[in-house]
């Protein structure tokens, strides 16, 4: 299965999550949990709160890169629940998709009235 096509399940179950848990209103770490439930559920692999070490000028920093999920091993998952949506979120998921040499990242901002137009594409070279 390619990027695009985790996508497009990630986009499904997102809108399946939100729609389910009422919409906006609750804290990021609830959408996370059910987001990798429904995943699971339509059968990809899921890490959560995945732990990614960061070089530095070959040296191992202290403080690893969080990712909310890894999907696949291929797509970057973050998810955001927040009515003032900033566009630093795509900046630091292409931060990360960088460091880890892939390819797409989603953020997912539950915040929206309609999860598809809190649904944001970040592309490092696909």
């Amino acid at each position: 299965m390619n990027e695009n096509q985790i996508s497009r399940i990630v986009l499904l179950s997102a809108i399946e999550v939100h729609r389910t848990l009422g919409g906006p209103g609750l804290l990021e770490s609830v959408y996370e949990e059910a987001l990798a439930w429904e995943l699971r559920e339509r059968g990809l692999s899921v890490e959560r709160q995945k732990s990614v070490p960061i070089s530095y000028k070959g040296r191992a920093l202290a403080t690893p890169l969080r990712l909310d999920m890894l999907v696949n091993g291929l797509v970057i998952v973050e998810c955001k629940a927040t009515a003032d949506y900033a566009r630093i979120f795509e900046a630091q998921t292409l931060t990360y998709l960088r460091l880890m040499n892939l390819k797409l990242g989603l953020v997912i901002n539950f915040g929206e009235r309609l999860v598809k137009d809190g649904f944001h594409r970040v592309v490092n070279g696909l």
